[in-house]
């Protein structure tokens, strides 16, 4: 919560459903696009959220946007964008499955929220997309190598070169977006999710976010792969599988 003007303001509501932490973007006024302080709060829930016990984090928008992107009010342009790379390299670094719930528009910092995450949920109608080209704006090499990664090469160059937008239906075909719902089904994936070996997610994800090229890296995910054969999970997974029933996952 935020106190401006002498009246408090929440611009950031934080739920929990089990081990699911809920970000949800409460500008509804400003469509849910970010502020510096709004970034502030994500990247402090960022941080919190696996001493807290989080296995999922779902991050979405009060209706009626997702985000519909960057609000500079009264800050200056680099100190916004640096805020806002923090957040977007934080949701990679999380060893933990993240998930953008989108129902509504989600452009510019929306889109890159978005792309940031491991897992995209939209409903059919919610549009997506950078139209930075509308605005006479470049956007950082990060968020262009991320859109090339996460929707495709040709879905990125029309969202950059052509200022296209696309809508959840369409970008679920192109398997861009992973399910067409609303927050409900998000969050019961996140359940499913959460329920999931946590440090196979953790490896399986580090190995995801870095490039194979690097021999630190190698050695990195290679260390995280021989942690979860060894562990107690992986010994629970292979016994609930043999009593057939579901494993209850310690990440230990």
């Amino acid at each position: 919560m935020s106190d401006i003007g002498g009246e408090t303001s929440v611009k950031l509501n934080v739920e929990w459903r089990h081990a699911v932490k809920i970000l949800t973007i409460e500008r509804p006024e400003r469509r849910n696009a970010v502020d510096l302080e709004t970034l502030r709060l994500i990247r402090a829930e960022q941080l919190s959220v696996i001493e807290e016990g989080g296995r999922a984090l779902v991050i979405t928008g009060a209706n009626p946007a997702f985000c519909a992107g960057a609000d500079l009010s009264g800050v200056r342009e680099d100190e916004f964008s640096a805020a806002l790379q923090e957040v977007l390299v934080g949701f990679t670094q999380l060893p933990i499955t993240t998930i953008a719930a989108i129902d509504g528009p989600a452009l510019g910092a929306g889109a890159q929220i978005a792309a940031a995450c491991d897992i995209r949920v939209a409903t059919a109608e919610s549009v997506i997309g950078v139209p930075a080209a509308k605005l006479g704006l470049v956007v950082n090499h990060w968020t262009i190598e991320r859109l090339v990664r996460e929707f495709s090469w040709p879905v990125a160059r029309a969202m950059l070169l052509t200022a296209k937008l696309y809508t959840g239906e369409q970008l679920v075909q192109m398997g861009s977006v992973h399910h067409v719902g609303d927050l409900w089904a998000a969050l019961e994936w996140a359940h499913e999710i959460s329920l999931l070996a946590p440090l196979t997610i953790a490896g399986h994800k580090l190995a995801l976010e870095t490039s194979a090229g690097d021999t630190v890296v190698n050695e990195l995910v290679d260390s995280a792969r021989s942690l979860a054969w060894a562990s107690n999970d992986a010994s629970e997974g292979r016994l609930a599988f043999l009593q057939k029933r579901q494993p209850n996952f310690q990440g230990s």
